[in-house]
């Protein structure tokens, strides 16, 4: 029998199980020569329905600009993405996938939904959906709160209310 859910300890179970999903996601893509970063990049772009800032990669991957400037280079030095000006802005560009990306997001795809299946196995579809729609509303909780001002800190001290980050 398990210990009784601890509410305190949810987000921390939440983090850690999409940890151990991108690693085995990982191990599984290695062989086609792509870090993570690589591919979370490629995947956020073939998911997302119109061109993608940079500036917007950046926050849905949850990477700072000047990192996500570093992957980009390398990525478009291999002929996976490219970045064009956009119309209004010049300093703004959008991110594109290339031609040579079809293929192994085809792979990647295929290899994240066999994963799936075998993490997912055994789990009824009704108790499924129930966690994601529980998870959806927390995702929309945290996206309509604001960043807390915390002008009484200094820089690296920790917060008392950050004792529970997770």
């Amino acid at each position: 029998m398990s210990d009784p859910f601890q509410p305190q300890e949810f987000g921390m179970l939440l983090a850690e199980t999409a940890r151990i999903w991108r690693s085995r996601l990982d191990q599984r893509l290695r062989p086609l020569g792509l870090s993570q970063a690589k591919w979370m990049v490629l995947l956020y772009l073939s998911r997302s329905k119109d061109c993608m800032t940079q500036s917007a990669l950046a926050e849905n991957i949850g990477i700072m600009g000047p990192t996500l400037t570093g992957l980009l280079n390398r990525l478009a030095a291999d002929g996976w993405i490219e970045r064009r000006e956009t119309a209004l802005d010049r300093r703004s560009k959008t991110v594109h996938l290339m031609p040579k990306a079809d293929a192994a997001l085809q792979q990647i795809e295929a290899t994240a939904a066999h994963l799936r299946d075998e993490l997912l196995e055994g789990i009824p579809e009704d108790e499924l959906a129930h966690c994601a729609s529980v998870i959806l509303r927390i995702k929309q909780h945290g996206e309509q709160l604001s960043e807390p001002h915390r002008s009484s800190c200094h820089p690296g001290e920790q917060h008392a209310s950050d004792e529970r980050l997770y």
